[in-house]
């Protein structure tokens, strides 16, 4: 029995229609919206093919989106490594048999979950810009860097000690039963299995990384959308400007989806290709020993071979 069949029955024929009939009007509501917003549009002129030409223009995208991207991505980049050897260090911690190193993480990882993110930026930038930590052309990178690792490593640790949780408590006990410590046991058998059975999860921290580096648009941060709001002001097309900054980072968010996708479904594919058949031991016949197929051991059963 599949787990789909566990988990809720097949819908019926008057489930079917009625999902049917629900998405119809899904769809319906969502051609509304757009039509509504293109409507508005055009009557305030912003469907005008002039506004719209920059975009296709070679120097735009040489002088302000490419660069924007860029440290998009480089932001993006650098916060997504920190925050997960960050998530990994202070979920094992919180996993601690130690009560004094569990307190502390605990602490760290929930205070930071509750600073938004924003209000972290503001304040390492000020803290930066007025004490001369780094130069001035990294105050801003910096700072976007640590609050994204700070809040999104926190939410990697959380979802690190939530996966070792729901493992099953066999693992841990194999593990202790063939000599390993409990700390070998954690890093050895539960972690893994945990990263792997929350990868979707870790796919959506991600995806919110590369959406939360463009809070720094805010802390003046040349990423996308501050460079597609210079193009907008100085091109007077502003509109035109965010469409484009938010298909960029849709196609950027899909890509990242589509990936971890593959990543999943080759994870959960190792490991179940057919079998191959195991070598015998030997050939049975007079004079020979078989093995037991049940590899408990032992010295085999004789073939009852008369030459002694």
């Amino acid at each position: 029995m599949s787990a789909q069949n566990v988990l809720f029955d097949a819908p019926g024929p008057r489930a079917r229609r009625r999902h049917a009939v629900l998405t119809g009007f899904g769809f319906v509501l969502l051609a509304g919206t757009v039509a509504a917003v293109l409507w508005k549009f055009k009557a305030q002129g912003q469907l005008e093919a002039s506004l719209w030409q920059p975009l296709v223009d070679p120097e735009v995208w040489t002088s302000y989106v490419v660069p924007g991207l860029i440290n998009t991505l480089r932001a993006a980049a650098v916060s997504i490594v920190a925050a997960m050897v960050f998530g990994i260090v202070f979920g094992m911690g919180r996993l601690s048999h130690l009560r004094p190193i569990r307190w502390v993480c605990g602490v760290v990882v929930e205070f930071f979950r509750a600073v938004p993110v924003l209000l972290m930026m503001y304040f390492l930038f000020q803290l930066f810009a007025f004490n001369n930590i780094f130069v001035a052309s990294l105050n801003s990178f910096m700072a976007v860097v640590i609050a994204l690792t700070l809040y999104n490593g926190s939410v990697i640790a959380e979802l690190v000690r939530s996966g070792v949780y729901s493992l099953p408590k066999g693992q841990s006990e194999a593990g202790l039963s063939i000599g390993l410590t409990a700390t070998q046991t954690l890093r050895s058998i539960q972690l893994p299995q945990a990263l792997t059975a929350m990868l979707p999860a870790l796919v959506s921290q991600i995806v919110v990384i590369l959406k939360d580096s463009a809070l720094g648009a805010a802390i003046t941060y040349p990423e996308l959308l501050q460079s597609m709001r210079d193009m907008g002001t100085a091109y007077a097309t502003v509109i035109p400007a965010y469409v484009l900054a938010a298909i960029v980072f849709i196609a950027l968010n899909f890509g990242l989806t589509v990936l971890a996708g593959r990543v999943e479904r080759r994870l959960n594919r190792r490991g179940r290709g057919p079998r191959r058949p195991a070598a015998p031991s030997g050939v049975a016949g007079p004079g020979t020993v078989d093995t037991p197929s049940d590899g408990v051991g032992g010295s085999g059963v004789s073939t009852g071979d008369a030459r002694r």
